[in-house]
C-alpha cells in the first residue's frame, strides 16, 4: 500500500504526457501529488501537544477531502461530451473541403482583391473500412475552442477539453451504395455559429439516408481556418451593433447576401462533384432535385433569403430564423416551398415576430412551431456540453434529452415528408408525446 501514492502520481504524469493537460482534472493532479508528499508533511503527534498535531492533521484531510470532492465534480459537470446516437440504418461518412469562389470578392478581410473562399463539411451514408478513424467533433479545437469560450463570454480555456470529443462518423470513409443516389441539405450556421454547430444534427440526417453540407460563412463564423493554417476570426464589423434600424439593415443585408452567395456557389460545386468526384465519391450519389435547406439564427435568415431565390431549393428549414437581414421583398414574396419553421421561447423579439408572420400569411406551405423551456442556443450542440447548460446560459430550463430528441424528430420528418415520402402527424398539430412544442 506504501506504493499506491507514488503509482498515482505516475499514472497522472502518464495522462499528462500522452492524452494532454486537461483543466477538470487538476484537482486530481494536486491531490495525487499531496497523497505522494503526504507521509513526508504530515505531522506526528508528540506527547508535548497533541493537540496541536490532531488539529493539523485534520486541516490536512479535511483539505485533501474538499479537493477529492472537487475532483470528482469538474469532470462529471464538464465532461468530454459525447453526440446523441444517431437513429437511421446508415453509418456516416464526411470529410471537409475548401472551396474559392473567384467570381466573387472577400468584403471582410481588410483586401479588397482576395476572392470569396470558404470551408465545408460533407456528411453522408457510408461504408467505413476496418481501420477508418472517427471524426472529431470539431476540426482545430485548439483555436475553435478558445473562440467559442471567448464569444460566450467564457474563460478561454473553458472548452479546451472539446479536442478529445469525437463524434461517429468516419472520416473519408466509402459513400454508401444502399441507394443510388441521396436528398441534399445544405445548412447554415448562425453568426459566430462554425460548421460543425449542429453535428448531432446533421450526423442523424446523414444515417438517415442525407447527403448533408454544412457552410462556414467565413468572418461570420466565429473562426474559419484553411488548410495552410491562416485563420479567419470573425469579423465583428460585418454585424454590427448600437446602429439605428435605417443604419443597420443595409449592412446587415449585405452580410446575407455573401451568405447567400455561398449557399449558391456550393450547391453549384456539389453538382460538378456530383458529375466527377473521383476524391470523395460523391459522383452520382447526390440527387439534385431533392435539395433542402436549414440554418440557425442569421443562417435561418440566409436560409429564407436563398430559398425564395433560388428554386433548386425545395425545401427549408429555419431554427431561430433571424429576419432583421432578410430583404423586404422576400416578406412580400413569400414562400413557395414547403417550410418548417422551429422558434425557441425566448428568441424572438416583437419585431423579428412582425417580420416572421408577414413572411408566413404570404407563404404557401410553412408550418410554424415553439418549443417552451428552450432558449436560441437550444438548437446547436451548446446543450450537450454539460448537465449545467443551463445555469451556465448555454440553453433553456428545458432537459438536453427533451431538446435533443425534439430537434432531432421534427425537422428528420418534415424533410422525410418532402423528399422521401413518408406521412406525419408529427407538423399537423399538438402531441401528446411533445407537449413542449406549441403548433398554432
Amino acid at each position: 500500500m506504501e506504493f499506491l501514492p507514488a503509482v498515482t502520481l505516475l499514472a497522472v504524469l502518464i495522462q499528462v504526457i500522452f492524452e494532454g493537460y486537461r483543466w477538470q482534472i487538476v484537482p486530481i493532479y494536486i491531490l495525487a501529488l499531496l497523497l505522494y508528499l503526504l507521509p513526508y508533511t504530515l505531522p506526528k503527534t508528540t506527547q508535548h501537544n497533541p493537540s496541536r498535531s490532531l488539529w493539523r492533521k485534520i486541516a490536512w484531510m479535511t483539505l485533501l477531502l474538499g479537493i477529492f470532492v472537487l475532483s470528482i465534480a469538474l469532470p462529471v459537470l464538464l465532461p468530454i461530451p459525447r453526440l446523441p446516437a444517431a437513429t437511421g440504418p446508415y453509418k456516416v461518412g464526411t470529410f471537409s473541403l475548401m472551396l474559392t469562389d473567384t467570381s466573387r470578392k472577400e468584403l471582410y478581410s481588410g483586401k479588397p482583391d482576395d476572392p470569396r473562399r470558404i470551408m465545408i463539411q460533407v456528411w453522408y451514408p457510408a461504408n467505413p473500412n476496418p481501420g477508418d478513424l472517427k471524426a472529431p467533433w470539431v476540426d482545430r479545437a485548439d483555436i475553435i475552442s478558445p473562440a467559442i469560450s471567448r464569444y460566450l463570454k467564457l474563460p478561454s480555456f473553458f472548452l479546451d477539453h472539446l479536442k478529445y470529443a469525437r463524434t461517429d462518423a468516419y472520416l473519408d470513409a466509402p459513400v454508401s451504395n444502399a441507394r443510388s443516389n441521396y436528398p441534399l441539405l445544405l445548412f447554415s450556421h448562425g453568426w459566430n455559429g462554425f460548421r460543425s454547430q449542429n453535428s448531432y444534427q446533421v450526423i442523424n440526417y446523414a444515417s438517415n439516408g442525407y447527403v448533408v453540407v454544412a457552410v462556414d460563412h467565413t468572418y461570420g463564423a466565429v473562426a474559419t481556418i484553411f488548410p495552410d493554417g491562416e485563420v479567419a476570426y470573425n469579423n465583428p464589423q460585418a454585424l454590427p451593433e448600437g446602429l439605428s434600424d435605417k443604419e443597420y439593415f443595409p449592412i446587415a443585408n449585405r452580410l446575407l447576401n455573401q451568405w447567400v452567395g455561398d449557399l449558391g456557389f456550393v450547391l453549384d460545386k456539389l453538382t460538378e462533384m456530383n458529375q466527377d468526384d473521383p476524391a470523395h465519391g460523391l459522383t452520382g450519389k447526390i440527387d439534385l432535385d431533392k435539395v433542402g435547406v436549414f440554418g440557425h439564427s442569421t443562417g435561418g435568415g440566409a436560409t429564407v433569403e436563398f430559398c425564395e431565390r433560388d428554386s433548386r431549393c425545395k425545401a427549408g428549414v429555419g431554427l431561430d430564423a433571424y429576419m432583421s437581414p432578410v430583404s423586404g421583398t422576400v416578406f412580400e414574396l413569400g414562400l413557395r416551398q414547403p417550410f418548417l419553421f422551429m422558434f425557441s421561447e425566448t428568441w424572438p423579439s416583437a419585431k423579428n415576430w412582425k417580420l416572421f408572420n408577414e413572411l408566413y400569411s404570404n407563404s404557401d406551405h410553412a408550418t410554424v412551431l415553439t418549443i417552451l423551456g428552450t432558449s436560441h442556443y437550444d438548437f446547436s450542440d451548446l446543450p450537450i456540453l454539460s448537465p449545467i447548460a443551463t445555469q451556465l446560459g448555454l440553453k433553456g430550463p428545458l432537459s438536453s434529452d427533451r431538446v435533443v430528441k425534439i430537434v432531432l424528430n421534427y425537422p428528420l420528418a418534415f424533410f422525410n415528408q418532402v423528399f422521401y415520402g413518408i406521412p406525419t402527424k408529427l407538423l399537423d398539430g399538438p402531441s401528446r408525446d411533445y407537449p413542449e412544442v406549441v403548433i398554432p
